[in-house]
């Protein structure tokens, strides 16, 4: 082998390595599932309707029901982030709200709710779930997932610049247990700060996370479900989520 030959394999095996160290990192892994491009934005105050003018050009992306006893209830997302964090905003329509719960840290998914998981590093089974109620209480906590074992782990220090913000909005009817309404809204803002020690936070343009996002809804005494990327019976199946691209 000449000199020049030796030189061009040391090359590519070197390109190789390193497109397999950033595959490892998340950077150019092939998107899996559904694809949500998420755009930059300055901070912003949140609000619970998402009247700030950084939506008005975000796209709204569906999720689709779960199951064939399907309710005709629209339900969308938005996604956003800064240099500081992540925002999520949710619209569904909705005839009862079904929350009794008034306090975080509660069982919310047997309520009414709005839920999404981010996993930005796929080396690790490792992500963040969140759960906000149309009363506005919340479940952030990060799940450990070992072959479908899983509980999730309270933040510490939950303050400060670790603290979401959060609100939510009723639409056509009063925010309170059982009352009739046409509709609610979520807007969430996600620190980088809470999401440590996961990695491969925060992002940058051309990073990739995978994430799902889901709603519960019980009118009538009975649960539907909807979601972004389709998984099975669990919602912590997150092979099967989608893939966030940050632009």
């Amino acid at each position: 082998m000449t000199m020049r030959a030796f030189g061009v394999l040391v090359v590519a095996m070197l390109v190789g390595w390193g497109s397999l160290v950033l595959t490892k990192s998340g950077a150019r892994t092939e998107p899996a599932g559904k694809v949500l491009h998420v755009r930059p934005t300055e901070d912003f105050a949140v609000t619970g309707d998402g009247t700030s003018p950084a939506w008005e050009s975000v796209p709204w992306e569906p999720l689709l029901p779960r199951t064939a006893e399907r309710r005709p209830y629209q339900t969308r997302v938005k996604m956003l982030y800064s240099k500081t964090g992540l925002y999520v905003l949710m619209e569904a329509e909705d005839r009862t709200l079904t929350a009794t719960m008034n306090e975080d840290f509660l069982d919310l998914w047997n309520e009414d709710v709005f839920e999404f998981f981010l996993w930005p590093d796929e080396q690790y089974s490792i992500y963040f779930e969140y759960e906000i109620s149309p009363l506005g209480f919340e479940l952030p906590i990060l799940i450990p997932n070992f072959e479908g074992k899983f509980l999730g782990w309270r933040p510490w220090h939950y303050e400060g610049n670790r603290k979401t913000r959060k609100a939510t909005a009723i639409v056509g009817g009063p925010k309170e247990s059982g009352a009739s309404v046409t509709g609610w809204k979520a807007e969430v803002f996600v620190p980088y700060d809470l999401l440590k020690p996961l990695q491969n936070v925060p992002p940058h343009p051309g990073t990739q996370w995978r994430a799902n996002f889901y709603r519960v809804d019980y009118d009538d005494g009975r649960s539907v479900s909807w979601d972004w990327s389709r998984v099975g019976p669990s919602f912590h199946e997150f092979t099967k989520f989608g893939t966030l691209i940050f632009d």
